[in-house]
Protein backbone atom coordinates (compact mmCIF):
# COMPACT_ATOMS: atom_id res chain seq x y z
CA UNK A 1 0.00 0.00 0.00
CA UNK A 2 1.38 3.33 -1.03
CA UNK A 3 2.54 6.10 1.72
CA UNK A 4 0.46 8.67 2.10
CA UNK A 5 1.91 11.80 1.19
CA UNK A 6 2.41 14.26 3.88
CA UNK A 7 0.75 17.63 3.67
CA UNK A 8 3.15 20.53 3.03
CA UNK A 9 4.00 23.08 5.32
CA UNK A 10 3.08 26.17 6.07
CA UNK A 11 6.01 27.88 4.40
CA UNK A 12 5.87 25.88 0.94
CA UNK A 13 1.46 26.58 1.33
CA UNK A 14 2.50 30.28 1.96
CA UNK A 15 4.25 29.98 -1.87
CA UNK A 16 2.11 28.09 -3.94
CA UNK A 17 -1.63 27.64 -2.66
CA UNK A 18 -3.48 29.06 -5.08
CA UNK A 19 -0.26 30.39 -7.13
CA UNK A 20 0.52 27.72 -9.94
CA UNK A 21 2.13 29.08 -12.72
CA UNK A 22 0.37 31.04 -15.04
CA UNK A 23 -1.39 29.21 -17.76
CA UNK A 24 -0.59 31.28 -20.92
CA UNK A 25 3.18 32.69 -20.47
CA UNK A 26 4.18 30.25 -17.66
CA UNK A 27 4.56 33.40 -14.85
CA UNK A 28 5.53 32.51 -11.66
CA UNK A 29 4.27 35.23 -9.81
CA UNK A 30 0.29 35.70 -10.00
CA UNK A 31 -0.58 38.17 -12.26
CA UNK A 32 -2.46 41.20 -11.48
CA UNK A 33 -5.54 40.66 -13.72
CA UNK A 34 -6.58 44.49 -13.53
CA UNK A 35 -9.89 44.31 -15.35
CA UNK A 36 -13.47 45.24 -14.32
CA UNK A 37 -15.34 43.01 -16.76
CA UNK A 38 -14.84 39.39 -18.50
CA UNK A 39 -15.53 38.49 -21.91
CA UNK A 40 -18.85 35.61 -22.05
CA UNK A 41 -18.37 32.76 -24.40
CA UNK A 42 -22.24 33.08 -24.81
CA UNK A 43 -25.10 34.73 -22.89
CA UNK A 44 -25.13 33.48 -19.24
CA UNK A 45 -21.84 31.14 -20.27
CA UNK A 46 -18.41 32.78 -19.40
CA UNK A 47 -14.65 30.88 -18.35
CA UNK A 48 -14.95 31.17 -14.56
CA UNK A 49 -15.71 35.00 -14.25
CA UNK A 50 -18.19 37.90 -15.38
CA UNK A 51 -17.75 40.82 -13.31
CA UNK A 52 -14.18 42.20 -11.21
CA UNK A 53 -16.91 42.63 -8.09
CA UNK A 54 -18.48 39.25 -8.19
CA UNK A 55 -14.74 37.19 -9.10
CA UNK A 56 -11.00 38.11 -10.39
CA UNK A 57 -8.41 35.54 -11.00
CA UNK A 58 -5.97 37.46 -8.24
CA UNK A 59 -8.72 37.53 -5.55
CA UNK A 60 -9.42 33.77 -5.98
CA UNK A 61 -5.60 33.24 -5.89
CA UNK A 62 -5.04 34.95 -2.15
CA UNK A 63 -8.41 33.15 -1.01
CA UNK A 64 -7.12 30.01 -1.91
CA UNK A 65 -3.79 30.86 -0.08
CA UNK A 66 -5.35 31.50 2.95
CA UNK A 67 -7.68 28.92 3.17
CA UNK A 68 -4.88 26.82 3.32
CA UNK A 69 -2.62 28.83 5.67
CA UNK A 70 -5.43 28.36 8.03
CA UNK A 71 -6.18 24.92 7.16
CA UNK A 72 -10.14 25.95 6.12
CA UNK A 73 -11.99 24.88 3.26
CA UNK A 74 -12.54 28.27 1.96
CA UNK A 75 -11.23 32.26 2.55
CA UNK A 76 -13.20 35.21 1.73
CA UNK A 77 -11.17 38.59 0.69
CA UNK A 78 -12.45 41.88 1.48
CA UNK A 79 -11.15 45.39 0.89
CA UNK A 80 -10.42 45.82 4.63
CA UNK A 81 -10.62 43.71 8.36
CA UNK A 82 -13.88 46.20 8.73
CA UNK A 83 -14.93 45.18 5.72
CA UNK A 84 -15.10 41.75 6.90
CA UNK A 85 -16.04 42.24 9.86
CA UNK A 86 -19.55 44.08 8.67
CA UNK A 87 -20.12 41.22 6.57
CA UNK A 88 -19.85 38.82 9.32
CA UNK A 89 -22.47 41.38 11.48
CA UNK A 90 -24.71 41.04 8.08
CA UNK A 91 -25.72 37.57 9.22
CA UNK A 92 -27.78 38.75 11.90
CA UNK A 93 -30.75 40.12 12.16
CA UNK A 94 -32.92 42.81 14.58
CA UNK A 95 -33.45 41.29 17.70
CA UNK A 96 -29.76 39.43 17.54
CA UNK A 97 -27.31 39.38 19.96
CA UNK A 98 -23.99 39.51 20.24
CA UNK A 99 -21.08 38.74 23.16
CA UNK A 100 -17.68 39.85 22.65
CA UNK A 101 -14.87 40.32 24.93
CA UNK A 102 -14.17 43.58 27.15
CA UNK A 103 -11.18 44.39 25.35
CA UNK A 104 -11.54 44.43 21.66
CA UNK A 105 -10.34 46.64 18.71
CA UNK A 106 -11.86 49.71 19.13
CA UNK A 107 -13.35 49.65 15.60
CA UNK A 108 -15.17 46.88 16.24
CA UNK A 109 -16.40 48.27 19.43
CA UNK A 110 -17.77 50.77 17.86
CA UNK A 111 -18.75 48.74 14.53
CA UNK A 112 -21.54 46.81 17.09
CA UNK A 113 -22.37 49.33 19.44
CA UNK A 114 -22.70 52.57 17.04
CA UNK A 115 -23.77 51.27 13.57
CA UNK A 116 -25.42 47.39 14.43
CA UNK A 117 -27.31 49.03 17.39
CA UNK A 118 -29.26 51.06 15.85
CA UNK A 119 -30.79 48.16 13.80
CA UNK A 120 -31.69 46.18 16.87
CA UNK A 121 -28.54 44.12 17.51
CA UNK A 122 -27.52 44.04 21.18
CA UNK A 123 -24.12 43.72 22.04
CA UNK A 124 -22.88 42.70 25.50
CA UNK A 125 -19.12 43.11 26.52
CA UNK A 126 -17.85 40.76 29.28
CA UNK A 127 -14.24 39.42 30.45
CA UNK A 128 -14.04 36.25 28.03
CA UNK A 129 -10.80 35.50 30.49
CA UNK A 130 -13.77 34.35 32.84
CA UNK A 131 -15.65 31.37 31.02
CA UNK A 132 -18.85 31.65 33.57
CA UNK A 133 -19.31 35.31 32.71
CA UNK A 134 -19.27 34.55 28.69
CA UNK A 135 -22.43 31.86 29.58
CA UNK A 136 -23.73 34.30 32.17
CA UNK A 137 -24.44 36.91 29.31
CA UNK A 138 -25.51 33.92 26.90
CA UNK A 139 -29.19 34.76 25.43
CA UNK A 140 -31.86 32.87 23.55
CA UNK A 141 -31.01 35.48 21.34
CA UNK A 142 -27.51 35.53 21.35
CA UNK A 143 -25.91 34.12 17.56
CA UNK A 144 -22.43 35.20 17.46
CA UNK A 145 -19.69 35.02 20.34
CA UNK A 146 -17.09 37.17 19.17
CA UNK A 147 -13.49 36.37 20.20
CA UNK A 148 -9.90 38.29 19.82
CA UNK A 149 -7.11 36.62 21.06
CA UNK A 150 -4.46 38.05 21.98
CA UNK A 151 -6.61 41.12 22.49
CA UNK A 152 -5.88 44.57 21.58
CA UNK A 153 -4.76 46.14 23.47
CA UNK A 154 -3.80 44.48 26.70
CA UNK A 155 -2.65 41.14 25.12
CA UNK A 156 -5.12 39.13 27.05
CA UNK A 157 -4.98 35.06 26.00
CA UNK A 158 -8.64 33.55 25.20
CA UNK A 159 -8.99 29.69 25.24
CA UNK A 160 -10.51 29.61 22.01
CA UNK A 161 -11.57 25.66 22.31
CA UNK A 162 -13.62 26.39 25.39
CA UNK A 163 -14.88 29.44 24.35
CA UNK A 164 -16.13 27.71 21.17
CA UNK A 165 -17.86 25.20 23.02
CA UNK A 166 -19.78 27.71 25.14
CA UNK A 167 -20.76 29.43 21.99
CA UNK A 168 -22.09 26.33 20.15
CA UNK A 169 -23.83 25.17 23.28
CA UNK A 170 -25.67 28.25 22.95
CA UNK A 171 -26.38 27.73 19.07
CA UNK A 172 -24.07 30.53 18.48
CA UNK A 173 -21.55 31.07 16.13
CA UNK A 174 -17.96 31.46 17.27
CA UNK A 175 -15.94 34.05 15.19
CA UNK A 176 -11.84 34.93 16.22
CA UNK A 177 -10.44 37.66 15.19
CA UNK A 178 -7.29 36.30 14.49
CA UNK A 179 -5.64 39.32 13.56
CA UNK A 180 -2.71 39.07 16.12
CA UNK A 181 -1.21 36.24 15.85
CA UNK A 182 -1.41 35.77 12.12
CA UNK A 183 -2.29 31.99 10.91
CA UNK A 184 1.47 31.16 11.20
CA UNK A 185 1.09 31.31 14.98
CA UNK A 186 -2.52 30.16 15.46
CA UNK A 187 -5.49 28.55 13.87
CA UNK A 188 -8.90 29.10 15.76
CA UNK A 189 -10.53 26.76 13.08
CA UNK A 190 -8.66 23.68 14.92
CA UNK A 191 -9.77 24.94 18.13
CA UNK A 192 -13.67 24.68 17.49
CA UNK A 193 -14.10 28.19 15.95
CA UNK A 194 -16.41 28.33 13.34
CA UNK A 195 -14.92 31.60 11.43
CA UNK A 196 -11.25 33.03 11.52
CA UNK A 197 -11.00 36.89 10.71
CA UNK A 198 -7.92 38.66 9.65
CA UNK A 199 -7.24 42.37 8.93
CA UNK A 200 -4.47 41.23 6.24
CA UNK A 201 -3.71 44.71 6.77
CA UNK A 202 -1.20 43.78 9.38
CA UNK A 203 0.83 40.78 9.42
CA UNK A 204 -0.21 38.98 6.21
CA UNK A 205 0.30 41.97 4.13
CA UNK A 206 3.29 42.88 6.20
CA UNK A 207 4.59 46.04 4.53
CA UNK A 208 2.33 48.78 5.49
CA UNK A 209 1.10 49.17 1.67
CA UNK A 210 -2.07 47.83 1.06
CA UNK A 211 -5.28 47.51 3.33
CA UNK A 212 -7.48 44.19 3.46
CA UNK A 213 -9.28 41.75 5.44
CA UNK A 214 -9.97 37.89 5.06
CA UNK A 215 -12.62 35.53 6.55
CA UNK A 216 -12.05 31.33 6.29
CA UNK A 217 -14.20 28.76 7.21
CA UNK A 218 -15.22 24.99 6.81
CA UNK A 219 -18.92 24.96 6.84
CA UNK A 220 -20.30 25.49 2.90
CA UNK A 221 -23.59 26.93 4.00
CA UNK A 222 -21.53 29.77 6.14
CA UNK A 223 -19.50 30.50 2.31
CA UNK A 224 -22.55 30.65 0.24
CA UNK A 225 -24.10 33.00 2.55
CA UNK A 226 -21.16 35.39 3.02
CA UNK A 227 -19.93 35.06 -0.67
CA UNK A 228 -23.47 36.60 -0.96
CA UNK A 229 -22.67 39.68 0.93
CA UNK A 230 -18.85 39.90 -0.31
CA UNK A 231 -20.36 40.52 -3.80
CA UNK A 232 -23.90 42.35 -2.48
CA UNK A 233 -22.88 45.07 -0.05
CA UNK A 234 -19.03 45.09 -2.22
CA UNK A 235 -15.79 45.15 -0.13
CA UNK A 236 -14.12 43.65 -2.29
CA UNK A 237 -10.27 43.95 -2.52
CA UNK A 238 -8.84 45.80 -5.91
CA UNK A 239 -6.62 43.36 -8.04
CA UNK A 240 -3.78 45.29 -7.18
CA UNK A 241 -4.89 44.93 -3.49
CA UNK A 242 -4.97 40.84 -3.80
CA UNK A 243 -1.95 40.92 -5.34
CA UNK A 244 0.07 42.61 -2.68
CA UNK A 245 -1.27 40.87 0.41
CA UNK A 246 -0.48 37.53 -1.93
CA UNK A 247 3.10 38.82 -2.14
CA UNK A 248 3.26 39.06 1.55
CA UNK A 249 1.83 35.93 2.72
CA UNK A 250 4.89 34.69 0.55
CA UNK A 251 7.23 35.63 3.47
CA UNK A 252 4.69 35.74 6.62
CA UNK A 253 6.35 32.44 8.53
CA UNK A 254 9.79 33.86 8.45
CA UNK A 255 8.42 37.20 9.06
CA UNK A 256 6.92 35.75 12.28
CA UNK A 257 9.52 34.26 13.58
CA UNK A 258 11.44 37.53 13.51
CA UNK A 259 8.34 38.95 14.85
CA UNK A 260 8.65 37.01 17.78
CA UNK A 261 12.36 37.02 18.50
CA UNK A 262 11.83 40.91 18.79
CA UNK A 263 8.82 40.92 20.91
CA UNK A 264 10.14 38.35 23.38
CA UNK A 265 13.30 40.83 23.65
CA UNK A 266 11.64 43.97 24.17
CA UNK A 267 9.18 42.65 26.43
CA UNK A 268 11.89 41.13 28.44
CA UNK A 269 13.77 44.43 28.71
CA UNK A 270 10.76 46.30 29.34
CA UNK A 271 9.99 44.21 32.08
CA UNK A 272 13.25 44.98 33.90
CA UNK A 273 12.76 48.20 33.19
CA UNK A 274 12.69 51.08 36.57
CA UNK A 275 10.55 53.35 34.82
CA UNK A 276 7.73 50.74 33.89
CA UNK A 277 5.15 49.55 35.94
CA UNK A 278 3.44 46.80 33.36
CA UNK A 279 3.76 44.69 30.24
CA UNK A 280 1.69 43.07 28.27
CA UNK A 281 2.75 40.06 26.28
CA UNK A 282 2.13 36.28 26.68
CA UNK A 283 5.90 35.46 25.92
CA UNK A 284 6.34 36.17 29.92
CA UNK A 285 5.91 33.81 32.14
CA UNK A 286 4.96 36.43 34.33
CA UNK A 287 1.72 36.82 31.73
CA UNK A 288 -1.43 35.39 33.76
CA UNK A 289 -2.15 33.04 30.54
CA UNK A 290 1.08 32.22 29.34
CA UNK A 291 0.72 28.59 29.55
CA UNK A 292 -2.64 28.80 27.44
CA UNK A 293 -0.67 30.69 25.29
CA UNK A 294 1.48 27.87 25.22
CA UNK A 295 -0.37 25.48 24.26
CA UNK A 296 -2.60 27.56 22.06
CA UNK A 297 -0.19 29.42 19.89
CA UNK A 298 3.17 28.10 18.26
CA UNK A 299 5.39 31.56 19.53
CA UNK A 300 4.00 34.93 20.68
CA UNK A 301 4.38 37.24 18.09
CA UNK A 302 5.34 41.03 17.87
CA UNK A 303 2.77 42.74 19.47
CA UNK A 304 2.98 43.78 23.47
CA UNK A 305 1.81 46.85 25.93
CA UNK A 306 2.80 48.65 28.77
CA UNK A 307 2.42 51.26 31.23
CA UNK A 308 4.95 53.50 32.41
CA UNK A 309 4.95 54.32 36.33
CA UNK A 310 4.08 58.11 35.59
CA UNK A 311 0.78 57.82 33.51
CA UNK A 312 -0.62 59.20 30.56
CA UNK A 313 1.87 62.31 29.97
CA UNK A 314 4.87 61.12 29.92
CA UNK A 315 3.28 57.51 27.59
CA UNK A 316 2.35 60.31 25.56
CA UNK A 317 5.53 62.41 25.94
CA UNK A 318 7.88 58.84 25.28
CA UNK A 319 5.65 57.52 21.88
CA UNK A 320 6.68 61.15 20.50
CA UNK A 321 10.41 60.81 21.25
CA UNK A 322 11.46 57.67 19.52
CA UNK A 323 13.46 57.68 16.42
CA UNK A 324 12.97 53.80 15.09
CA UNK A 325 9.41 53.05 16.72
CA UNK A 326 7.35 55.53 14.13
CA UNK A 327 4.49 56.96 16.13
CA UNK A 328 1.43 55.67 14.21
CA UNK A 329 -1.26 53.50 14.17
CA UNK A 330 -1.89 49.77 12.45
CA UNK A 331 0.87 47.20 12.89
CA UNK A 332 2.20 44.01 11.79
CA UNK A 333 4.19 45.60 9.18
CA UNK A 334 8.16 45.21 8.58
CA UNK A 335 8.64 48.22 10.52
CA UNK A 336 8.64 48.86 14.22
CA UNK A 337 5.13 51.56 15.31
CA UNK A 338 4.08 52.72 18.74
CA UNK A 339 1.17 54.32 19.93
CA UNK A 340 -1.02 55.10 23.16
CA UNK A 341 -4.28 53.43 22.63
CA UNK A 342 -6.96 55.62 24.11
CA UNK A 343 -5.70 58.61 22.24
CA UNK A 344 -5.24 56.74 18.91
CA UNK A 345 -6.72 53.36 17.49
CA UNK A 346 -9.21 53.00 20.72
CA UNK A 347 -10.54 56.60 20.95
CA UNK A 348 -14.05 55.26 20.03
CA UNK A 349 -14.10 53.56 23.79
CA UNK A 350 -13.24 56.63 25.42
CA UNK A 351 -15.59 57.15 28.54
CA UNK A 352 -16.89 53.36 28.76
CA UNK A 353 -16.07 50.67 30.83
CA UNK A 354 -13.84 48.89 27.43
CA UNK A 355 -11.59 51.80 27.64
CA UNK A 356 -7.96 50.88 28.55
CA UNK A 357 -5.83 52.24 30.75
CA UNK A 358 -4.85 56.32 29.13
CA UNK A 359 -1.30 56.14 29.85
CA UNK A 360 -0.98 52.30 28.09
CA UNK A 361 1.71 52.28 25.43
CA UNK A 362 1.05 50.27 22.73
CA UNK A 363 3.91 48.31 20.54
CA UNK A 364 4.47 46.78 17.01
CA UNK A 365 7.57 45.03 17.05
CA UNK A 366 9.54 44.92 13.86
CA UNK A 367 11.78 42.95 12.15
CA UNK A 368 15.13 45.67 13.02
CA UNK A 369 17.86 44.44 14.75
CA UNK A 370 16.76 44.40 17.95
CA UNK A 371 19.39 45.95 19.78
CA UNK A 372 18.56 49.11 18.25
CA UNK A 373 15.05 49.03 19.24
CA UNK A 374 15.93 48.39 22.62
CA UNK A 375 18.22 51.75 22.38
CA UNK A 376 15.64 53.31 20.74
CA UNK A 377 12.99 52.87 23.58
CA UNK A 378 15.66 53.48 26.36
CA UNK A 379 16.46 56.52 25.29
CA UNK A 380 12.59 57.19 25.04
CA UNK A 381 12.04 56.66 27.99
CA UNK A 382 14.79 58.39 29.53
Amino acid sequence: MPTRKRKPGFDTLAIHAGQEPEGLTGAVTVPIFQTSTFAQVAVGKNKGYEYARTGNPTRTALETCLAALEDGRWALAFSSGMAASDAIAHLLKAGDHVVMGDDVYGGTYRLFVRVFDQLGIATTAVDMRRLASVRKALRKTTRLVWIETPTNPLLKVLDIHALAGIAHAGKALAVVDNTFASPYLQNPLAHGADLALHSTTKYIGGHSDVVGGAIVGNDPQLRERLAFLQNAVGGVPGPLDAWLVLRGAKTLAVRMERHSLNGQAVAEWLAEHPKVSRVNYPGLRAHPQHDLAKRQMRSFGGMLSFELKSGEAAAKRMAARTKIFALAESLGGVESLIEVPLAMTHGSVRGTKLAPPAGLVRLSVGIETVHDLIEDLAEAIG
